[in-house]
């Protein structure tokens, strides 16, 4: 286990010691793992027991648009065998949709019919499996998605109209005593149906919003930056309470994975923050050029990286002005962004500052074996700093 590791987890201790002191009337924060088939592990009781949802991801959105579907729900795991790996208490969710899942969104959307079969197959969904609630994440409405160049945003303009009806319709199937949240984008540009006019409709209907403060760099840019920095997740909430949510409603969310991206030399050593990257998507067809690339703690690093991933592991620095912990290896051109137990505290300090609800990671598994994030966060989440005394 490495030194920050180590620190995360004694941090951790310290907080569990310190529990019996802290007063019974303090509401606890939302700390929120989505949890998938990729990294289907979960860490000891220790670690998992401050957990208060698990969204477990994903299915499939066009599943919902049958007529009469299987009640047999396709996930990685069923809701029962994942309710016994976590606390008693702990909510169970389920998450529809992911990157580049918008056709059975967008079908079901697209009339009041199609909305309501949808919406009562959600109702099904959760009936059969026993769920506690359900995940929206349709990245994006109105466009920007993977597809954003097969089908451009014109031709999907009609779904920000759209977009609030269809939760309302799934409010109204599943009644009031199950969860809708919505996984929304940290991006500015990428905000199109979360706007002041829209955005105070869609909250009656749902629970709170996941912000995903998190890849705010991606391959469509061309200049370094953090892609989960304190900074832009700061512009990023800012945007959502001025447009009306209220930032109780609203989780701050941290990437339990490294990024890594490709870089021009020249440009960046002078200062790699804010340098130019190779061009990084096929600016016709929008294809990944294979020139940035993400994986988790839990994995290898690709082989032809190993030695960069190496030194940005030993030689990162944080960023104190944009909130952000990064490396740059001028040798192999690479651009290093990822979230330390030290930046996850930093960027913690988020959620007194605003008054935000919660929490929330990509991905419970991802950070393993040693999870120290997970430490680091549920540190943070039940400190002094992590007590509210209303959500």
């Amino acid at each position: 286990m490495n030194i920050l590791g180590r620190q995360a987890l004694v941090l951790w201790a310290l907080w569990t010691l310190a529990m019996p002191l802290v007063s019974a009337t303090t509401a606890q924060l939302r700390n929120i793992m989505y949890f998938c088939g990729q990294h289907p592990t979960v860490p000891n009781s220790l670690l998992t027991s401050q957990i208060t949802h698990v969204i477990m991801a994903f299915m499939n959105s066009n599943i919902l648009n049958c007529e009469e579907p299987s009640s047999d729900w396709p996930l990685f795991m069923t809701v029962k065998e994942t309710r016994t790996q976590f606390a008693p208490g702990t909510k169970i969710m389920i998450a529809i949709g992911g990157w580049g899942d918008t056709a059975g969104f967008s079908l079901a959307a697209a009339t009041e019919e199609g909305r309501q079969r949808w919406a009562r197959n959600v109702a099904a969904m959760l009936r059969d499996t026993g769920a506690d609630g359900v995940d929206i994440d349709w990245e994006y409405p109105g466009g920007n998605g993977e597809d954003y160049k097969q089908v451009p945003n014109e031709h999907k303009a009609w779904e920000i109209g759209a977009y609030p009806l269809l939760v309302a319709e799934i409010r109204t199937a599943i009644g009031p005593d199950k969860l809708i949240s919505v996984a929304v984008p940290g991006l500015p540009r990428d905000m199109l149906p979360f706007t002041a006019e829209r955005l105070p409709t869609i909250m009656e209907s749902v629970d709170f919003l996941n912000v995903m403060t998190y890849e705010m760099m991606n391959r469509r840019d061309t200049i370094t930056q953090h892609h989960a920095g304190k900074v832009a997740s700061r512009e990023s909430l800012n945007n959502y309470i001025k447009n009306g949510v209220r930032p109780g409603d609203l989780n701050l969310g941290f990437a339990f994975y490294t990024k890594f991206y490709r870089t021009e030399h020249h440009t960046c050593l002078r200062n790699p923050i804010g340098c130019s990257t190779l061009l990084m998507e096929d600016p016709k067809t929008g294809v990944d050029m294979g020139r940035t690339g993400a994986f988790a703690w839990a994995d290898d690093a690709p082989a032809e990286i190993q030695v960069s991933f190496s030194k940005a592991l030993r030689d990162g620095q944080y960023d104190e002005v944009g909130g952000g912990y990064y490396y740059w290896d001028a040798d192999q051109d690479l651009w290093w962004s990822h979230e330390t137990p030290g930046s996850i505290e930093d960027k913690f300090g988020l959620v007194r500052e605003l008054g935000l609800g919660g929490v929330f990671a990509w991905e419970l598994g991802a950070d393993g074996p040693e999870y120290s994030r997970l430490a680091a966060l549920n540190a943070a989440v039940g400190g002094p700093l992590g007590k509210k005394d209303e959500l």
